[in-house]
């Protein structure tokens, strides 16, 4: 069991759609880099094993994807043999020479100076002979691989029908199945939760003793979760606590500017948010140990006389080394995730060339907050994608719509018993029959079909990439490829190395990203004065009592983190210097131009 609780280092690679971080632990895990496995899409991963086995030489049996334990045992397939190719990776990393160009002199290279092995490693370089020899082993006996971790979108929980159409048991559903297969994996990793709150999931997962500690305090399997505020952290936490279940780290995500599907906090910016978290751990480790614990002697025999490591952790805009300090210095996280500026970074994501070359060359204008996703959540993407592409050939040719493949995002009953795709030309045929019927106004008519044409096959689409790339089969019908960056995207023009990125990430070269940049708290302020505005234009002048109390508590929010954001920077403290100058003079635009928004009132 390798120790990867602790990385080396100070960032990690969170997920990024269903497939471009699915191979990540293999290009980076063997320099100690943390990366987070989609686990969504098991057909992907079962091409995948298929491939990777045959290129290791190593026995293939395919799986039955018609059995209804299909998804956990490819899961665990899946993950078993990333675990066992970093693993030869690694030992062969570790046993190389320490000479320039080699695989273990790249780990120590790319390793942040502060860390004391990087310390120790140029020591080493510097050296006698003796010394250095010693000194060698030391530094190959300290190195460890990054973790595997792996995520679970907890919305992503349909329920599965046998061979009559029949719903399956529970443990089948999609996010259980998922789980199940992690679980059983001999993987050394965490689960990242997202996107709120699965009471069945989450009572799931104290079915499976890995999540239990040892005698000794340890865990195999750790549980993450991801939060965009302080009380849903308190409120899953103390539920997983009662279940006897550790969190063993809050991974807190700006609400907006992020990639993939994006939850808005209401009005809550990622700064508050963090000063919360911050002034508060300790309160709520010793809130959630009390319960943990009593649960934990009872139900398992295990007393623990003090709290398990609880590790924060924040992503959402990261752009540079600056930042990347602040958060780590100013706000003790114990890492930043830094994800879609890793899409240019083959070394790490797989991204197909059209994809790569898109995001390379894409700006302000081309990454918008979308509403193709069926789960009806906003999503982050950019124009010109191939997979818009080809839905807008569809809708032209009069065929909207896509062939429902992979059936992870089934949740309509609108017009059937069997929950269908909003995506899926079942749907679309029937929504648009009936606004065709029910409408006369054809400029309504075609607002309403744009909004539902708009909705794109997420579950192929996120996956073709991979597919893609390493020209695998391709699914049934031309999907295209769906591409979920998050915003910060825009400002970075280059294809990068994986030692480039790591360089810019540590400050070390700052030539990755265009001068234009906003600070990360100011293009997230931004991004929710926008949603402000546009949620506002939907109401269309017809107003109800809820909606003026989410707009006021809206507004009152972000005036509340502006006023949070000046009082920080006009302090004069060192990390902020860098930053100072523009962040107060953009900080009093939006203060103004947030005034100037009228929230309307009910006679």
């Amino acid at each position: 069991m390798r120790d990867t609780q602790s990385s080396l280092h100070t960032f990690h690679i969170p997920v990024m759609g269903t497939g471009y971080t699915i191979e990540s632990p293999l290009k980076v895990a063997h320099y100690g880099i943390d990366s987070v496995v989609p686990i969504t899409d098991h057909y992907l991963m079962e091409q995948l094993r298929e491939m990777y086995c045959k290129e290791n030489n190593l026995e293939y049996v395919a799986e039955d994807l018609s059995k209804s334990d299909a998804r956990s045992n490819i899961t665990r397939k899946y993950l078993d043999l990333l675990d066992d190719l970093v693993t030869i990776k690694f030992n062969k990393l570790k046993a190389s020479d320490f000479v320039a160009g080699s695989e273990i002199t790249k780990y120590f290279d790319l390793l942040p100076d502060t860390n004391s092995l990087k310390q120790l490693y140029i020591k080493m370089l510097g050296a006698e002979e003796d010394e250095r020899s010693a000194l060698q082993e030391q530094l190959r006996n300290a190195i460890k691989s990054g973790s595997i971790d792996v995520n679970i979108m907890t919305k992503l929980d349909g329920v599965n029908y046998d061979e009559n159409n029949e719903p399956l048991p529970i443990e089948y559903n999609d996010a259980h199945a998922a789980l199940k297969g992690f679980a059983e994996s001999k993987v050394n990793g965490s689960v990242v939760l997202s996107a709120g709150l699965n009471p069945r999931l989450y009572g799931f997962i104290a079915t499976f003793n890995d999540f239990f500690p040892n005698e000794k305090g340890e865990l195999k399997k750790r549980i993450v979760l991801k939060v965009s505020d302080y009380r849903s952290a308190m409120v899953q936490g103390r539920f997983l606590a009662k279940k006897g279940l550790w969190v063993s780290e809050f991974r807190i995500e700006s609400g907006l500017n992020c990639g993939g599907h994006a939850f808005a906090t209401d009005g809550y910016l990622l700064g508050p948010i963090l000063k919360e978290f911050n002034d508060n751990k300790d309160k709520l480790a010793q809130m959630l140990f009390s319960s943990y614990a009593d649960v934990l002697e009872k139900e398992k025999g295990v007393t623990l006389d003090n709290e398990l490591p609880i590790y924060y952790t924040v992503q959402g805009g990261v752009g540079d080394a600056d930042e990347h300090k602040m958060f780590l210095e100013h706000f003790n996280m114990k890492s930043v995730g830094w994800g879609s500026p890793f899409m240019l970074v083959p070394e790490a994501t797989t991204v197909d060339d059209y994809t790569l070359n898109l995001l390379k060359d894409g700006t302000e204008e081309d990454f918008y907050l979308s509403d193709v996703s069926p789960l009806g959540v906003r999503f982050n993407s950019i124009k010109n994608n191939s997979a818009d592409i080809q839905k807008q050939k569809r809708v032209e040719a009069g065929k909207p719509g896509a062939a429902c493949l992979k059936k992870y995002l089934q949740f309509n009953t609108e017009y059937t018993k069997t929950p269908i795709c909003t995506a899926s030309i079942a749907y679309q045929k029937k929504k648009i029959k009936e606004l065709t019927d029910s409408i006369m106004n054809q400029v309504e008519l075609k607002a309403k079909i744009d909004k539902v044409v708009e909705k794109a096959c997420l579950c192929v689409g996120l996956g073709n990439s991979v597919i893609e790339h390493h020209k695998l089969e391709v699914p049934k019908g031309d999907h295209g490829v769906v591409v979920c960056p998050g915003p910060n995207l825009a400002y970075f023009n280059k294809i990068s190395s994986l030692s480039e990125m790591v360089d810019f990430i540590y400050g070390k070269t700052s030539t990755l990203f265009n001068s234009e940049r906003p600070n990360v708290f100011i293009k997230e302020l931004k991004i929710y004065v926008d949603y402000l505005k546009e949620k506002l234009d939907e109401c269309k002048d017809e107003y109800s009592a809820p909606d003026i109390k989410y707009f006021n508590t809206f507004k009152k929010n972000l005036q509340e983190g502006i006023a949070y954001y000046k009082d920080l920077f006009s302090k004069g403290d060192e990390i902020f210097q860098n930053m100072k100058k523009t962040v107060l003079s953009d900080l009093a635009e939006y203060k103004s131009e947030l005034e100037a928004i009228l929230i309307p009132t009910i006679a």
